[in-house]
């Protein structure tokens, strides 16, 4: 006749790889039926209900208790069976984490190894934003692989870390590369120049994976967790990921990939992506957009199609990182300011203008709101059409003449506040002979002054007009091009160029007030050096690909008595 027989260790902690192996060995000694091996907890206790396995003993064990228990074909069967589980988990260390690779604490794991940048975490959820924290305080990047972490451990953890330029992946993040090294369920793939950051863990696995089998490489795959691009997280580590990843030079290409994110931080986050000098593939998946390409951002509907696109571009990727260089500026220059003699390109151009720019106040404004009060001060980014009535009173039309274009141009030039002026020159039959006679030293002059006190003037000019125009366009072109003017005959294109550049001085202007401090490139650059804390898996995968890991063998402090370990954390913070 079957008997069961159990055994509870009071605040016995093994991790859920551990009891798996221990789970199967006492299966499989001889005169067993079925074995249980479980931490306590009600979610484990129903499962060994369903197995008929759940005794008195287990019910009343708490969730920190280890509970063995084993139906044999008789009781010297079950007996000898919990008796060889010392046995079992001493052959099963011995096979697994040597003991110069574990530390009993985080800190005394992190004296072993002062160099570590990385701590991953995958203990019981309830326990693992505690463990995170202790990360943080140890100034540790967080690999955080635990899941059912609450939301507001979530939030905190990750504004701490924000504070502290560090990261946490996760909580619930199941993959990731860092610096070639797998963590979590990680593929084996080669180097190269695409760096991800992803929302999704097999959508990383998959992505990097075609990436791969295409001929592609990665720099760096960072996961963020499942709930980072929601309303309430606020992506808050994939924006410091994309920020990371734009500032490494190895990355060339960045692909930002998420299961459906909230429509607010999904805008937010593709704004954000085209402040960065690199080229992005976005798939937020099965988020619809309308938009196939926008300037540097190019959105994916699939994985494989996210994966095609990113090794296209990395093959064909170049420098233009000087093309916007907002660095050039100084300090509080940030405004365009828009001179036009065409009144439909400068319609136009607002068009185009507020997909970059928050707001373009104009005297023939998109919209009521955006109207001057006064056409001769500008406000903030303007753009100014002197071709409307209340400039052609009594004088002659801007396209004829250039004289109260130039002293505006002047007026704009001397506003310390001003970063870029945008202006048309248009050619042809009854247009003035030689526009950029007049424009161009107007340029020079305002250029240099603006050097002589400490700033940079951006100056675009779209010039209208055909190679059999009388006045030259060539000849228009060079001489504004040699006054420092950069040229476009597409009034598009110039709006779109001066548009990038105003909305990277917005955000440069916006990263200098911002509280967040950025992540160091040595967390990815340097050899991959990581305590580990949860799952021994971790650490000989780790071990496995030649890092460098402390093994934490860890418990829930106080027998896992949530008070009183609130209180032990306390009191540490104090000494």
């Amino acid at each position: 006749m079957a008997f069961i027989k159990t055994e509870i260790r009071r605040g016995a902690y093994y991790d859920s790889v551990v009891l798996m192996h221990l789970q199967r060995s006492l299966a499989s000694q001889p005169g067993v039926l079925d074995a249980g091996v479980v931490m306590a907890a009600d979610a484990n206790k129903d499962v060994l209900a369903q197995s008929e396995l759940l005794t008195d003993e287990i019910k009343a064990a708490g969730a920190d208790d280890l509970a063995i228990v084993v139906r044999g074909e008789d009781e010297a069967a079950a007996q000898a069976a919990i008796q060889k589980v010392d046995e079992l988990i001493a052959a099963r260390r011995s096979q697994s984490v040597g003991e110069e690779y574990r530390s009993k604490t985080l800190e005394s794991a992190s004296k072993r190894a002062p160099d570590a940048q990385w701590v991953l975490v995958s203990v019981p959820g309830r326990y693992a934003a505690g463990v995170a924290r202790q990360a943080l305080d140890l100034g540790k990047n967080v690999f955080l692989y635990s899941d059912n972490v609450p939301l507001d451990d979530e939030i905190s953890l990750k504004q701490e870390s924000s504070r502290r330029g560090l990261l946490v992946m996760g909580p619930d993040c199941g993959t990731a590369i860092v610096n070639g090294v797998g963590l979590g369920f990680a593929n084996k793939v080669r180097r190269g120049p695409i760096g991800v950051v992803a929302a999704a863990g097999t959508g990383l696995q998959q992505v990097t994976s075609r990436i791969h089998q295409m001929g592609g490489g990665i720099t760096q795959a960072l996961g963020t967790g499942g709930r980072d691009l929601s309303e309430a997280v606020n992506a808050a580590t994939a924006r410091q990921a994309l920020d990371l990843l734009n500032r490494d030079p190895e990355t060339k290409v960045i692909v930002l990939l998420s299961k459906p994110p909230a429509a607010r931080v999904a805008d937010e986050l593709v704004a954000a992506a085209r402040l960065v000098s690199k080229p992005v593939v976005v798939n937020f998946i099965g988020h619809a957009t309308a938009m196939r390409r926008v300037d540097n951002v190019t959105f994916a509907a699939t994985i494989e199609e996210t994966a095609e696109i990113a090794v296209r571009l990395a093959a064909n990727w170049k420098d233009e990182t000087d093309d916007l260089n907002p660095g050039r500026f100084a300090p509080g220059q940030r405004y365009l300011r828009g001179l036009f003699s065409g009144g439909t390109l400068a319609y136009e151009a607002q068009l185009v203008l507020r997909e970059y720019l928050p707001a373009v106040y104009s005297n023939a404004p998109l919209s009521k709101d955006l109207r001057l009060k006064d056409s001769l001060a500008s406000r903030e980014h303007t753009l100014i059409d002197l071709g409307e009535d209340e400039f052609t009173v009594g004088r002659l039309h801007p396209m004829m003449d250039n004289a109260l274009r130039v002293r505006r141009l002047e007026k704009e030039a001397a506003d310390p506040q001003t970063a870029i002026i945008l202006l048309d020159v248009v050619l042809g039959f009854g247009a003035h002979p030689n526009p950029a006679g007049e424009l161009a030293p107007a340029i020079a002059e305002a250029r240099k002054n603006a050097q002589a006190g400490g700033r940079f003037l951006e100056v675009v000019a779209v010039v209208t007009g055909t190679d059999e125009d009388p006045q030259d366009m060539n000849a228009q072109i060079q001489l504004l091009k040699e006054a420092g003017a950069i040229v476009e005959t597409s009034n598009d294109a110039a709006a779109r160029r001066v548009g990038r550049l105003a909305r990277a001085l917005e955000g440069a202007q916006s990263a200098a007030e911002s509280p967040v401090a950025p992540v160091s490139l040595s967390a990815i650059h340097e050899r991959m050096s990581a305590l580990n804390v949860g799952l021994e898996s971790f650490t000989e995968s780790l071990a496995a690909q030649s890092a460098a890991v402390v093994h934490v063998d860890w418990k829930p402090a106080a027998g896992g008595d949530e008070k009183m370990m609130s209180l032990l954390a306390r009191m540490k913070k104090k000494a």
